[in-house]
C-alpha cells in the first residue's frame, strides 16, 4: 500500500459531471489499495469571477480581504468533491489550507509556505478517510488566511506530498502531459514520457504553463516524483523525476516560448561602478523581477543597459528608472512590449557543443533577428519580435527533430 497525492485543477472540477468523474477516479485509486490525499483548485473560472466582483466594488482591494475572498473558490470544490465521494462509498473529509497545516509567511496574495504540519491529515488517513484539501491557500504566522499566488494549488499538493512522505504527487490537468512544444503552436509536438527536474524548471521558467515554477522547485528540493496527467483521459502522462546519470539524455527535449515580458533599455548610463547596482536594487525593492540583462560595450564613458521584466511590471519599472534618471545621469528610458522569448531546453546540451550554432543558424534561415541572448547549462533563450515567435518555435522544433 502506498500514499498518493492527487491534485485536480480548475478544469478537472469545472462542473458537477467533472467532479463526479474525479470522485470515481479517486475511488478506484483507493480501492486498488493506496491511501489518497486530494488537493483541489477552484471550479473552472470561479476565481476569475471573484476577481471581477472585487474589481466591481473596489478600485484597489486590500490584500488581506482579497485572500479571504479568493479562498472561497477552493472551499466550494473540496466540499462538493467530498459529497461526490460519499455518494460512491468513499469516506472523505474536507480541509482548508489552515486545517491541513499549511503555514505561510505574511505576504498576502503571494505567500510562501514556511512549514507544513499535517497531523490532522495523518489522523484522517489512519482512520480510512480520504482528506480533500483546498489548494492555493494557507494560514500565516499571524493567523490570517493567505493565498499562494498563481498556480498555488500545485505548490500545496507538492508540499503535502513532501510532508506526508507520499510515493508520488499526481498533477491532473486538461492536457495529457508535458510536450516538446506548445501543441497549439507546433502541431507536431510530442508528449514526453519523462523529464528531469532541471529540465522542467527551465521549461516552467521560460513559458511552459503545465506546472508552476515554485511547485517544481519544491518537488526537486524534497525529492517528490511528479506525474502530470489528464483528468479527461486518465492515461499515463509525463513523469518529472531526478536526473538519472546512467541514461543517455536527449540533446534537446523541448522548445518553449513566452510572450509575457517586455524589454526596457536605459540609454546613456555612465560607465562607472555602482550605477547598475543602484538601478537593480531599486527595482528589487519595488518587487520587479528582472530576467535577462544585456549591457553594451562602453563608448565615450557611457553604455546602454537592456533588461526584461513582466509586462505587468513595466509601469513600475519605468517609474523606478525615471526617479533615478537625474541622480544616475543617464539619458532616457525606452520600452518595448512587442518582444517574446524562445528557448531550447535539454539535459544533453551539457555534453553537446552544437546546439547554440544550430539554434542561431535556424533563426537566421528564417530571417528572424535576435535581440537578446541568455543561457544556462541546459537552456538557450533568445528574445525576438513577438510577431515572429511562433515561426521561430516551429522552425526550431523541426531543426532539432523533436516531432513524434
Amino acid at each position: 500500500m502506498g500514499l498518493v497525492v492527487q491534485k485536480f485543477g480548475g478544469t478537472s472540477v469545472g462542473d458537477a459531471d467533472r467532479i463526479r468523474a474525479v470522485a470515481d477516479h479517486v475511488a478506484r485509486t483507493r480501492r486498488q489499495g493506496d491511501d489518497v490525499v486530494v488537493v483541489v483548485s477552484a471550479m473552472g473560472k470561479s476565481t476569475d469571477e471573484l476577481l471581477r466582483l472585487a474589481g466591481d466594488v473596489a478600485s484597489q482591494a486590500p490584500p488581506r480581504e482579497m485572500d479571504m475572498l479568493l479562498t472561497a473558490g477552493e472551499r466550494i470544490s473540496m466540499s462538493l468533491l467530498c459529497m461526490a465521494l460519499s455518494e460512491v462509498g468513499i469516506k472523505a473529509a474536507s480541509f482548508t489550507g489552515s486545517q491541513a497545516g499549511i503555514i505561510t509567511d505574511t505576504d498576502h496574495t503571494r505567500a510562501k509556505i514556511i512549514d507544513v504540519r499535517p497531523e490532522r491529515l495523518k489522523d484522517a488517513i489512519a482512520d480510512g478517510i480520504v482528506p480533500v484539501v483546498a489548494g492555493f491557500q494557507g494560514v500565516s504566522t499571524e493567523k490570517d488566511v493567505t493565498t499562494l499566488g498563481r498556480g498555488g494549488s500545485d505548490v500545496t499538493a507538492v508540499a503535502l506530498a513532501a510532508a506526508l512522505g507520499a510515493d508520488v504527487c499526481e498533477i491532473y490537468t486538461d492536457v495529457t502531459g508535458v510536450f516538446s512544444a506548445d501543441p497549439r503552436v507546433v502541431p507536431e509536438a510530442r508528449r514526453l514520457s519523462r523529464v528531469s527536474f532541471e529540465e522542467m524548471l527551465e521549461m516552467a521558467s521560460t513559458g511552459g504553463r503545465v506546472l508552476m515554477l515554485r511547485s517544481v522547485e519544491f518537488a526537486r528540493n524534497h525529492h517528490v516524483p511528479l506525474h502530470v496527467r489528464s483528468s479527461f483521459t486518465w492515461e499515463p502522462g509525463t513523469w518529472v523525476v531526478e536526473e538519472e546519470p546512467s541514461m543517455e539524455q536527449a540533446i534537446v527535449s523541448a522548445v518553449t516560448h513566452d510572450v509575457t515580458e517586455a524589454k526596457i533599455t536605459v540609454v546613456g548610463v555612465p560607465d562607472r561602478p555602482g550605477i547598475a547596482a543602484r538601478l537593480f536594487r531599486a527595482l528589487a525593492d519595488r518587487g520587479v523581477n528582472v530576467d535577462m540583462i544585456v549591457q553594451n560595450i562602453s563608448a565615450d564613458g557611457s553604455t546602454d543597459i537592456s533588461f526584461t521584466v513582466p509586462r505587468s511590471d513595466v509601469g513600475v519599472a519605468q517609474d523606478v528608472a525615471a526617479a533615478l534618471q537625474d541622480d544616475l545621469g543617464f539619458q532616457m528610458v525606452k520600452t518595448d512590449s512587442s518582444i517574446a522569448r524562445v528557448s531550447v531546453i535539454g539535459a544533453g546540451m551539457k555534453s553537446y557543443p552544437g546546439v547554440t550554432a544550430t539554434m542561431f543558424e535556424t533563426l537566421a534561415r528564417e530571417d528572424i533577428n535576435i535581440e537578446m541572448i541568455s543561457t544556462s547549462s541546459i537552456r538557450i533563450s533568445c528574445v525576438v519580435d513577438e510577431s515572429e515567435v511562433e515561426q521561430a518555435m516551429r522552425a526550431l522544433h523541426a531543426a532539432f527533430e523533436l516531432g513524434g
